[in-house]
């Protein structure tokens, strides 16, 4: 079935409502969505009790928050079968809301659209109704203190541990993985110090995915930006911290605005935080600490920070097993080993990827993806073509013997790119404070002169 058989078939998708209780140990929330004529779905996500130390919870505002994840929720089931209604009966949106959901449904599945071969414009994908007269809830007895910090066990939320370690945090990850345990372990933290959210996807989806439905990639950083704000709101902090840099601003394919990365882009960040200043009203602060860093930046960092080295992860391919290893295949095990190569000898990077990738022929296509060549980017959170470039040309420089194949087919192909000077880069489009800013380039500047 294609897109325009299936808005056919199914033309209503609706938010019926959530439900909360609770057990000795988590808050249960139960999300309630309908396919009209096809299904229905209840997504699972449960957020610990031990966590709440706010005394102050309004319970009608916390619902809202519970209610905003629910809207996040519902695009993993939405998408397969794109109907051209979603009626709304959970709760209150005015035309302004409307707008940012639509918004980011449209741009979160710019991917999915585009690997679909689905053409379609932002106004006419989906029509929002509103069936709740509820409006929304606002309070003013908000104090927050301290970090919320997300990690995702890449290297970049590792360089934001690292950096902010003196700080007053606390860790957060959603349906956590050893990697992801290990690597807040690195940095200084028990387990019994990690929120640990856990979601749970709903069969049904995963049936109708094998049966043909659409399917495909959704903005997942903007159902984490909801559920940590909601996180951050019972343990009273001031901040959620995320890790994404610059590059996370670039198109995925070159001229457009499809974007792999939207939803951790500066764009999605900003219009997040006008969205929660406006419809929330609380001292809750979301940004991205790195965002002024480029990624070759970044792996400069993380080339310093040795305790990191064998437990982080990036690759998605092996996240999808137990033990989580680099496939060494994949465009993202590439990026990494690029950014990280000028920074770390060739027995360095072995000790972490397990073989050296720049030797590997099969790897040449992805290269390619990489520096630009192809026109499209790896659907996969990787940096910009320069940075990749970049890195490549530094690594060129400074190796001594002779450069393995993927080295050599950039050196015959392209010029050296070194007078770029990605060390001193800085990007002012960002939602940093003083004291955070003072922090990061504090830290650059040890390694940067």
């Amino acid at each position: 079935m294609n897109f325009n058989e299936l808005r056919k078939t199914y033309q209503n998708f609706i938010y019926h409502s959530y439900e909360i209780c609770e057990d000795e140990n988590d808050l249960i929330i139960t999300f309630n969505f309908e396919i009209e004529n096809l299904t229905t779905f209840h997504p699972i996500t449960k957020i610990p009790k031990n966590i709440i130390s706010n005394k102050n919870i309004n319970i009608d505002f916390r619902n809202n928050l519970i209610f905003h994840i629910g809207l996040i929720e519902m695009i993993s089931y939405y998408k397969c079968a794109c109907p051209k209604n979603i009626i709304v009966e959970a709760g209150y949106l005015d035309e302004s809301q409307i707008s940012f959901i639509k918004k980011l449904l449209y741009y979160g599945l710019g991917e999915f659209l585009y690997v679909n071969k689905i053409n379609v414009s932002e106004d006419d994908l989906v029509n929002i109704k509103v069936n709740c007269l509820n409006k929304n809830i606002m309070i003013s007895n908000y104090i927050g203190n301290g970090n919320l910090i997300l990690i995702g066990g890449g290297k970049d939320s590792n360089v934001t541990l690292e950096i902010l370690k003196n700080e007053e945090n606390s860790i957060v990850i959603q349906n956590p993985k050893k990697v992801q345990i290990e690597c807040a372990k690195a940095a200084g933290y028990n387990e019994k110090e990690i929120v640990k959210i856990n979601r749970t996807i709903d069969k049904e989806l995963l049936e109708l995915n094998k049966q043909g439905f659409l399917n495909g990639h959704t903005p997942f950083s903007s159902l984490l930006a909801f559920e940590t704000y909601l996180v951050g709101y019972l343990m009273n902090k001031e901040f959620i911290v995320l890790s994404n840099e610059e590059s996370a601003n670039e198109g995925t394919v070159i001229g457009t605005k499809i974007n792999h990365q939207y939803s951790k882009s500066y764009e999605f960040e900003n219009d997040f935080n006008n969205y929660t200043n406006k419809y929330f009203g609380i001292n809750l602060n979301y940004f991205s600490f790195l965002r002024p860093l480029t990624e070759y930046q970044i792996g400069l960092l993380f080339s310093k920070y040795k305790k990191y080295h064998k437990v982080f992860k990036s690759c998605n391919v092996g996240s999808k097993s137990e033990s989580w290893n680099w496939c060494c295949n994949c465009p993202k095990c590439l990026f990494v080993y690029i950014i990280l190569s000028p920074f770390l000898n060739d027995e360095e990077l072995i000790n972490i990827f397990g073989e050296n990738l720049y030797k590997k022929t099969e790897l040449l296509y992805t290269f390619k993806e990489l520096i630009g060549e192809t026109g499209v980017k790896p659907f996969e959170c990787v940096g910009s073509y320069e940075e990749a470039k970049y890195a490549i040309s530094k690594k060129i420089i400074v190796t001594k013997e002779e450069l393995p194949f993927l080295l050599q087919y950039y050196k015959d192909n392209y010029e050296l790119v070194s007078y770029l000077d990605y060390e001193h880069k800085y990007n002012k489009n960002n939602n940093l404070n003083s004291h955070f800013e003072n922090l990061l380039k504090k830290e650059i500047e040890k390694y940067v002169s």
